[in-house]
């Protein structure tokens, strides 16, 4: 849990991620800055696409149609979250030349896409009940 809030404190205080240890090669630090932009990228999509399914679909059941743009909308979230905590935690991995950390992340948020996506051809094939 101390971890938790001192990545949390880091998010918000980039030079105490920079007090950790020594300065890696700029080439790795912009390569871990770009990977952050694209999960915030992943974050916007899944917020439109969430916004989308609710604004676009109108004649689809309120359940379905809340239900899924919810799903979305919360993957979006987590995903946008997500992005800063790895990156800090990459970030802070590099100073100190230990090993990147691994995240279950991208496979959840996988799954989590992969159920809201045959849930949306379940009603497009149903005919949107």
């Amino acid at each position: 849990m101390i971890q938790i809030v001192r990545n949390v404190q880091l998010w918000f205080t980039p030079p105490d991620a920079e007090a950790e240890g020594s300065t890696p090669d700029y080439r790795f630090s912009l390569a871990n800055e770009r990977t952050f932009l694209a999960w915030l990228r992943t974050a916007l999509a899944l917020i439109g696409g969430g916004f989308a399914v609710d604004q676009f679909l109108p004649d689809l059941g309120r359940g379905w149609r809340v239900g899924l743009a919810l799903a979305l909308l919360a993957a979006g979230v987590l995903c946008s979250l997500r992005a800063v905590n790895h990156w800090v935690r990459c970030e802070t991995a590099m100073r100190k030349g230990e090993d990147l950390p691994v995240s279950r992340f991208p496979a959840v948020l996988s799954i989590a896409v992969a159920i809201v996506a045959v849930a949306m051809v379940v009603v497009v094939l149903l005919g949107r009940e």
